[in-house]
């Protein structure tokens, strides 16, 4: 009879094991659907152990945007696009996410506050998440091309989680800067190699048109086709040093308003977008002919020695105007001293502090998305000097988004 007993309440032990909600085994203060990871605000407890967990950007929440969560709305959304064969010289950044997030877990050991602008994007009010990334075949560039389209398309024209609200100096109502009339929330792509910014152009300009871009990168990005790499094919035509020729053929550059940073001879400031950082040799002359056909100005990275980071974003500023803007970072803009491990480094490039400084001169730009990419950890340093760059970087980024508001008092 005993042994009887015993086996019951054995038997209705485990019963009751699985017959549980998961509930019943939540720990105490656990969240279980945070929008927003618990940061540190001022002077609160911080130097938590950052180093443990899933690795996400900046230990932000991930949401499986792209599946089950494919109604969670959001401000703004970290996504991956593992993408790296359009390259053409050292292969890797399809690991350029995961490197990237890894960078970042140290944002924000001291709880996130940014000094120079005043703002701790994380505390902000924003929901900001990691959305994981977009599958991405690596067996198949023009299909892999129409999944980062369909994925940031996905995120881009989901409805934004927070109101635009009231201008800050009038107190008057903000509407939409999008063509759509939409309030769209900002999605932050980590590469991959260049040639996603084709893709992700074409999915912004179904929102906001034509866009300004800011391209900061040691090269041009528009070199025809029949010029890098010989154009084999139709599909080989599109790769990381074409991306913008093709998108200026499609109408997705606002022409006469972006603006790359790159080694190119001065140009008055209202012919195109701005390149900053640009130092790449040439095929010849007529690479600059077909820049300025593409719609670009640029800036050469030995500028800063002449008229410093103040002079650069003043350049970038007047050019872009108060337009909606678009912002593809590569970080090859970086010296490969600060930051080596990328696909294709030249030397003469600028300090991490120097291009965190000009992306510190953007406040109040209304960036629409941004985008860092040719990241690829392989080739790194065991002290992960370029991941860290390219988050530290992103940082400045959602820094400045958190401080101006997607929207304009109504005329």
């Amino acid at each position: 009879m005993k042994s009887f007993t015993l086996f019951a309440l054995v038997f209705a032990a485990v019963g009751l094991a699985h017959d549980h909600h998961h509930e019943d085994q939540i720990p105490m203060n656990y969240v279980k659907y945070p929008y927003q990871a618990t940061y540190p605000g001022d002077d609160e407890v911080t130097a938590d152990s950052i180093f443990s967990g899933i690795t996400t950007f900046a230990k932000l929440p991930w949401v499986q945007c792209l599946g089950k969560d494919r109604d969670t709305t959001f401000d703004i959304a970290f996504i991956g696009a593992p993408f790296d064969t359009g390259t053409s010289y050292r292969p890797g950044a399809r690991f350029g996410p995961a490197g990237i997030r890894a960078g970042s877990r140290r944002l924000t050991l001291y709880g996130g506050y940014n000094v120079p602008l005043e703002v701790n994007p994380f505390l902000s009010g924003l929901k900001i998440v990691d959305c994981g990334d977009i599958p991405v075949t690596p067996y198949d560039n023009k299909f892999a091309i129409q999944q980062i389209e369909g994925g940031h398309k996905e995120l881009l024209h989901r409805p934004a989680f927070s109101p635009l609200g009231n201008d800050a100096l009038t107190g008057k109502p903000l509407v939409p800067i999008s063509l759509d009339g939409k309030h769209h929330p900002r999605v932050v792509t980590l590469g991959g190699d260049h040639t996603i910014v084709l893709p992700l152009l074409r999915s912004i300009h179904s929102a906001y048109g034509p866009i300004s871009v800011i391209h900061f990168d040691s090269h041009l990005d528009t070199w025809k086709p029949s010029v890098f790499g010989g154009a084999p094919s139709d599909q080989a035509a599109i790769n990381h040093g074409t991306y913008f020729y093709w998108a200026s053929q499609e109408g997705l550059i606002k022409n006469g308003s972006s603006i790359a940073s790159i080694l190119l001879p001065y140009l008055p400031l209202f012919l195109s977008p701005p390149h900053g950082a640009i130092r790449t040799t040439l095929s010849g002359p007529a690479d600059y002919a077909n820049d300025d056909a593409s719609g670009f100005q640029r800036i050469e990275a030995r500028e800063i020695d002449t008229i410093g980071t103040d002079g650069i974003i003043k350049k970038i500023r007047e050019t872009v105007g108060d337009r909606p803007v678009y912002l593809s970072i590569d970080i090859d803009s970086i010296d490969p001293a600060f930051a080596p491990a990328t696909g294709t480094p030249e030397t003469g490039g600028w300090s991490t502090r120097e291009l965190r400084t000009i992306l510190r001169g953007l406040d109040g730009l209304h960036i629409v998305s941004a985008d860092i990419v040719e990241v690829a950890p392989a080739y790194d340093t065991n002290a992960e000097l370029t991941t860290m760059a390219a988050a530290d970087v992103l940082f400045e980024v959602i820094s400045v988004m958190a401080k101006t508001p997607l929207g304009k008092v109504a005329n």
